[in-house]
């Protein structure tokens, strides 16, 4: 059964969607059978594994006379996950992409009786499919971003190592108590990511010190770097693996993923 890990903190341009994708990159480079689900309608997770996502955007144009394939049909129970699936280049490495329409959709679930549990409920009909199941979630604690929690084994958190980074943490770390406690009592916090990190600056090195403090053992020994190729590879709709494999970011996603095998494998 699926090991599914849901990426997630409410704060915007911590590296979520980067590690998201670099992430499931590296543990299909493991022979493990993965798929990315793109949760977030900002849809960056899709764009940057080179889906046109014009085409799917295609489909909820008023005239449009094919029907929608992406996390919308998934989340207004039109659809299961298995059809919107697509196939990445990548060997053991598929995606369930998604489009600003996620939005609105979000919105209409607002009275739907299972929307608490649409992906979790999703997830299911397919973790048996695959070894690990990605959740790239949105900057937000949103109605899609319970629904995340929900469908999660586990939380993954970036924290990008700056001032302020630690602000907003509790009330996230609050709302995984409260789903762990009503719909999802096996949650568990994989780890804590420190992100865009820069050892030569005492920022960098004191905030990871305070993630350290209070996060203890569940910060990953791994640090993400400040790197170009990483911030250059979404736009030529690749991993940074596949952009530039020898780079010191593609370097420390790859320990990121043998770190996840290794607190997830037991």
């Amino acid at each position: 059964m699926a090991k599914v890990i849901c990426v997630t903190n409410q704060k915007g341009g911590v590296g979520k969607t980067t590690t998201a994708v670099n992430l499931a990159y590296y543990l299909s480079k493991e022979k493990f059978r993965t798929l990315l689900i793109d949760l977030d309608p900002q849809g960056n997770a899709t764009s940057g594994m080179g889906v046109d996502k014009s085409v799917l955007e295609a489909a909820y144009e008023p005239d449009a006379k094919v029907a929608g394939q992406s996390m919308t049909e998934v989340m207004n129970g039109t659809t299961s996950l298995l059809p919107i699936i697509q196939e990445t280049k990548y060997k053991n490495f598929d995606i369930a992409p998604t489009t600003p329409q996620l939005a609105n959709t979000e919105a209409e679930m607002a009275n739907d009786k299972k929307k608490f549990v649409r992906l979790r409920d999703a997830v299911k009909m397919v973790e048996g499919n695959y070894d690990y199941i990605i959740i790239d979630s949105p900057p937000s604690l949103s109605l899609l971003t319970v629904n995340g929690m929900i469908a999660a084994n586990y939380l993954l958190l970036p924290v990008q190592t700056e001032f302020y980074a630690m602000e907003g943490l509790s009330q996230l770390l609050e709302s995984m108590k409260l789903v762990k406690k009503a719909m999802n009592p096996n949650l568990k916090l994989l780890g804590v990511l420190a992100t865009m990190y820069d050892k030569r600056t005492s920022l960098s090195v004191q905030v990871l010190a305070e993630a350290k403090k209070y996060f203890k053992d569940k910060v990953f020994e791994t640090t993400i770097p400040r790197n170009v190729r990483v911030a250059e590879a979404p736009s030529h709709g690749v991993p940074v693996g596949a952009y530039d494999k020898f780079s010191k970011g593609a370097k420390a996603y790859k320990d990121l993923a043998r770190e996840v095998i290794e607190r997830t494998v037991k």
